[in-house]
C-alpha cells in the first residue's frame, strides 16, 4: 500500500495507519543500523512501537460502531468483486450485454470454476482507478446491467449451473436516463425471476448492500454478509437527509437503520456472517479470500445436495419469513 493509499482511509483508522508507517520506518532504520549502540536503540524503539500498535488496534477495532462498519465497507483498499473473481475462479469467461440496449460495466457476469465446480458468477463492479469508477458509476448499475444479469442467469439455469452473486453497491443508478429505460421494472423483474430460478443461488454482500441496487442481483437460497459490510434500504446519508434534513448526521442514521451484520442476523435477513481478518478484509486480502472461498464451497456443497423442488420451496419460505415487524396500537380518539 502506498503512502497516499494509506492515508486515504476512514478517520478512525488513520492513527493506526500512521503508527504502522512509523513502525515500518523504524524497522528499516534497524535493518540499516551500522553499530551495536544504534541497533540496540532501534530494537527498543521497534518493541515499544509494536506494543503501542497492538494496544491502539485492539482499542479501535474492538469497539466499532455501525458508522465505522459502513466506512470499512467503503474502504478504498477493500477487495472488490473483480478481485474475488480473479483469485477464486479458474477458467473465467466474462459475458457482456443485455441484447437490448448496451453493456453496463457496473455489473460483471460470467462463468468460472471454483475447486472444480462450474458456476455462473455475477456482481457489482465499482472499479479501482478514477476512470474505471466513473465508467462503472461507482457500482451503481443501470437497467441494462440488471437485464444483462437476468439474461445470463437464465443461461445458467439452462446449463444447470449454480449462481454466486457478489453484492457491493450503494444503490442502483438514480439518474434520469436510468428511469427512462425502466430501472424499477428491471429490478422488479430480477427479484421475481430469481425467486423461482431453478438452480442454487448464493448471495454474498462483500461491502455495501444498498437498497434495490442490491436486491436486483440479491435474491437466493443463502444470504451471506462479510463482517464489515452493511445491508440497508437506504444509505445512512440518504436516511439522515430525509429524517433530519442533514446528511452529516449519517452516523446517527447508521445506528437506527439496523444495518450491521449482527442486526441483520437478528432480523432474519442474513443467514451467516463471514468473518474477516482482524481489522478488515483490506488488511489481509489473501486471507479474506481464503475464508470466502471456504464459505462458498461449503454452501455450494449443501445446496447441490438438495433437490430443486425442495430448494424452491425453502427459498419461498425464506423470503416469506424475512424481516420482523412490530404492531403499534392505534391511538384512540
Amino acid at each position: 500500500m502506498s503512502g497516499v493509499d494509506r492515508l486515504n482511509v476512514p478517520e478512525f483508522e488513520r492513527p493506526i495507519v500512521e503508527l504502522e508507517m512509523k513502525l515500518e520506518s523504524a524497522r528499516m532504520d534497524l535493518a540499516n543500523a551500522r553499530d551495536e549502540a544504534a541497533r540496540v536503540a532501534k530494537e527498543e524503539e521497534v518493541k515499544h512501537l509494536e506494543k503501542d500498535l497492538k494496544k491502539l488496534t485492539d482499542s479501535v477495532f474492538g469497539n466499532l460502531d455501525p458508522w465505522s462498519r459502513v466506512q470499512l465497507a467503503r474502504h478504498p483498499n477493500r477487495p472488490l468483486t473483480t478481485d474475488y473473481i480473479k483469485v477464486l475462479f479458474d477458467d473465467w469467461q466474462e459475458l457482456f450485454g443485455d441484447r437490448a440496449y448496451a453493456d453496463d460495466p457496473a455489473i460483471v457476469t460470467g462463468f468460472g470454476t471454483i475447486n472444480g465446480v462450474k458456476c455462473f458468477v455475477m456482481g457489482h463492479r465499482k472499479g479501482k482507478t478514477l476512470k474505471e469508477r466513473l465508467e462503472c458509476n461507482f457500482g451503481c448499475a443501470h437497467p441494462e446491467g440488471y437485464r444483462k444479469a437476468l439474461r445470463k442467469m437464465k443461461l445458467a439455469e439452462k446449463l444447470a449451473l449454480p449462481v454466486i452473486s457478489f453484492i457491493n453497491t450503494p444503490g442502483a443508478y438514480p439518474g434520469l436516463e436510468a428511469e427512462e429505460r425502466g430501472q424499477s421494472q428491471a429490478i422488479a423483474e430480477n427479484i421475481r425471476e430469481m425467486a423461482t430460478l431453478r438452480v442454487p443461488i448464493i448471495c454474498l454482500t462483500i461491502g455495501e448492500g444498498g437498497s434495490g441496487g442490491a436486491l436486483g442481483i440479491g435474491v437466493g437460497d443463502r444470504y451471506l454478509i462479510m463482517e464489515n459490510s452493511y445491508y440497508s434500504v437506504i444509505s445512512p446519508e440518504g436516511c439522515a437527509a430525509i429524517l433530519w434534513h442533514d446528511a452529516k448526521r449519517a452516523s446517527d442514521a447508521a445506528k437506527v437503520l439496523r444495518l450491521t451484520p449482527n442486526d441483520l442476523i437478528e432480523l432474519g435477513i442474513m443467514d451467516e456472517i463471514v468473518p474477516e481478518p482482524y481489522g478488515g478484509a483490506h488488511r489481509d486480502p489473501r486471507k479474506a479470500m481464503d475464508i470466502v472461498k471456504a464459505t462458498l464451497l461449503r454452501h455450494l456443497g449443501e445446496l447441490q445436495s438438495v433437490d430443486i423442488e425442495t430448494l424452491l420451496d425453502q427459498r419461498y419460505e425464506k423470503l416469506r419469513k424475512m424481516g420482523k415487524y412490530q404492531e403499534v396500537p392505534m391511538a384512540t380518539a
